[in-house]
């Protein structure tokens, strides 16, 4: 059944053959399978056609009624001996040609039958995954509810195409399912899925600090709405350029020390906007760009005309070769990232920035996955790296001569990872971010955000600039779940930053543990996957906050234990023993990078480091970073009273939630905190 001698009389009536190459064809007909030594590699296939796959099972129990049952029924000794055969001493079935056909015959309704077994069981997991996929994804309600479309004859089958497409992902196992996850305000970090019962701790969102709940950043947004409304009424040249906007982009250029900032949609549009813009403009200009920037980045360098070259990550050396290759005067940008948000590696700046000033380069600096987190007041490693000349000059928005922050020509931001809220934003120069603001369609044909989300953002990050003990408390818990994580082998992608990066090294495993997390453990982390990452180093990647309990972290890490175990994953001595992958059990290389923040940083030194929530604890909210935040509305919003001000709570302790007009809501629960020192000043 495995000889075909011409392939084209079966392309007409067969979907795979018509779409498959001869050639293919062929290889898979004389080429073993390798899961079914009896089987060639197109009869394999053919065990999963709904047409050919009940035909090979009912030949397999043609086999079997025939030399396999013949075989079995008679003494193999008695046919030799009627047949006049002698048998030679230390002969083997394998020189009989009656016994050798019968194993194989058996042999191969074993196999077929054991595809066969194998196919019914994908279909029924399938089904499973297809109707679970189907309550959470919009995409996949669609698919399973859609009639497929017929193209009109002599038409592009579009989508046919689409259909293809995407049967490319799922044979990858690259294809993206998009969980119901519905974090809870009241209950950070945990979420309800598609059933609103269903519960489950969430610990790999971008919401780093629990910003996107903080009560100062509710209040503020409750009473924003209530006087300005939801939307910003248009594009910021018309209707949607207000007080709200403007106050968040000085707020912003103060936390980098820098003249000017323009805000965005988001970093994306950020990111995009500004390098298309300046490969656009800069006559001749050159691009030199870390081969693990952003995806933002990269898109951004590609919609202009300007030249990009890549150089290794983080390679100094091989970036000097590539920019000695080019006249001082051309103009040029490193682009560049302070943390890789999937291993978790953090960007020589201070190296990059010697390097623009000797070749003439500007230097532009991604901060999305370092503001609010890094620095005595958020401003990223940029800020980080001089640590205590930034503490020592506080609020004072004018450049530290000589910094490394104030070296960086441009600094680009989010508003939606550790400031919990929408938006992304650029800083430098006044110039810069005018011409900026006067030629990237990114920002100009936009809708503004809405000015409840600016306001929000702003007081997120003027909250941040004044506290950080959030920053210390959320890298304590990462030295603690990584430290776990060591003591039972599970393969962490070494780094200095808050990035927890799992190795898993493949795509379907990384998406079944991510499966079992949720479905055996209601934990959820989204496995990572090629394009984000490359083939092979797929990974969960897990986001420790300074909201997680200590509870919710031993869960965590007895689940990800047990899963490795149940699903066979390499662990680190694994990955050592095949010359390591991704960072993880190279040989030589350090098993762990010391961390950005010191001991000293984190107050471990002095007993001032925030303490890791137990179960039933409230979050800490800083009364004088509060007033701070507060401060900031005064002119627009007017001032809150505060004289023993009391917040709703939303699972944190809190301060009275006061809405536009000037009625405070009711509280459900009530925590008294401290009143703020008094004297903090006011701004508009």
């Amino acid at each position: 059944m495995d000889k075909l001698s011409s392939f084209t009389r079966f392309k007409a009536s067969c979907p795979f053959l018509g779409r498959t190459k001869t050639s293919t064809l062929r290889t898979l007909s004389t080429s073993t399978s390798a899961r079914f030594p009896s089987l060639s590699g197109l009869t394999e296939r053919a065990t999963k056609c709904p047409v050919m796959g009940p035909a090979l099972t009912a030949r397999s129990k043609e086999l079997v009624a025939g030399y396999a049952s013949f075989a079995g029924k008679a003494d193999v000794d008695k046919i030799h001996k009627e047949q006049g055969v002698s048998v030679p001493a230390g002969a083997t079935i394998e020189m009989c040609p009656h016994a050798t056909a019968a194993r194989a015959a058996a042999r191969m309704a074993e196999d077929l039958s054991a595809a066969a077994k194998i196919k019914a069981k994908q279909d029924a997991v399938k089904k499973v995954k297809v109707e679970s996929a189907a309550a959470g994804c919009p995409f996949h309600q669609q698919a399973a509810a859609a009639k497929p479309k017929v193209a009109a004859p002599g038409t592009f089958d579009y989508e046919a195409f689409y259909v293809n497409e995407l049967d490319k992902k799922h044979k990858d196992a690259s294809y993206r399912y998009f969980n119901n996850i519905n974090r809870l305000a009241a209950k950070f970090p945990v979420a309800h899925t598609g059933e609103v019962k269903d519960e489950v701790e969430v610990w790999c969102a971008n919401d780093y600090l629990g910003m996107g709940n903080n009560p100062i950043v509710l209040e503020t947004m409750h009473r924003t709405l209530d006087k300005y409304g939801h939307g910003a009424g248009g594009t910021r040249n018309i209707a949607g350029n207000g007080a709200m906007h403007l106050g968040l982009e000085q707020e912003v250029a103060a936390l980098h020390r820098k003249p000017a900032a323009l805000v965005f949609s988001s970093c994306y549009v950020a990111n995009d906007a500004t390098l298309s813009t300046l490969g656009t403009k800069l006559p001749g200009c050159v691009f030199f760009s870390d081969s693990m920037n952003h995806a933002s980045m990269i898109q951004g360098m590609r919609h202009s005309p300007a030249k990009r070259v890549i150089f290794k990550h983080n390679d100094m050396e091989d970036l000097e070769n590539k920019l000695k290759q080019y006249p001082k005067e051309t103009p040029k940008v490193i682009a560049f990232e302070s943390v890789y948000s999937m291993c978790g590696s953090i960007g020589p700046i201070k190296e990059i920035c010697d390097l623009a000033d000797k070749y003439g380069a500007l230097t532009f600096l991604d901060e999305v996955h370092a503001v609010g987190l890094y620095g005595p007041r958020g401003a990223g490693v940029a800020e980080h790296l001089d640590y205590d000349a930034h503490k020592a000059a506080g609020e004072n928005p004018d450049p530290i001569p000589g910094s490394i922050m104030d070296r960086v020509d441009i600094i680009t931001g989010t508003l939606g990872k550790a400031y919990g809220a929408v938006g992304g934003y650029i800083a430098g120069s006044d110039d810069f971010v005018d011409m900026i603001r006067s030629y990237a369609p990114g920002f100009i044909f936009t809708t503004s955000l809405p000015p409840t989300v600016v306001a929000g953002a702003r007081a997120s990050v003027a909250y941040q600039k004044a506290f950080v003990g959030d920053r210390q408390l959320k890298q304590v818990n990462v030295r603690e779940v990584k430290r776990r994580f060591a003591e039972l082998d599970i393969p962490v992608v070494p780094g200095p930053s808050h990035i927890v990066p799992v190795l898993v090294g493949d795509a379907a495993l990384a998406k079944a543990a991510s499966d079992k997390l949720l479905s055996e453990h209601n934990i959820y982390v989204q496995s990572i996957n090629y394009p984000t990452v490359a083939v092979g180093e797929e990974r969960l990647r897990i986001t420790v906050t300074p909201r997680h309990t200590l509870e919710q972290m031993t869960k965590l890490v007895s689940a990800v234990d047990k899963i490795f175990t149940e699903l066979k994953i390499n662990r680190t001595q694994d990955w050592k023993a095949l010359g390591g992958r991704a960072g993880v059990g190279i040989l030589g290389a350090p098993e762990t990078v010391d961390p950005m923040w010191t001991d000293e940083q984190l107050g471990l030194l002095d007993g001032t480091t925030p303490k890791t929530l137990r179960s039933g604890e409230k979050a800490f909210v800083d009364p004088t970073a509060a007033s701070v935040a507060r401060a900031r509305f005064n002119k627009l919003l007017g001032p809150v009273e505060e004289p023993h001000a009391v917040l709703k709570s939303t699972g944190l302790a809190g301060l009275k939630l006061q809405t536009g007009i000037g009625a405070a809501k009711p509280a459900s629960e009530e925590v008294q905190i401290p009143r703020a020192p008094p004297a903090v000043a006011a701004s508009a």
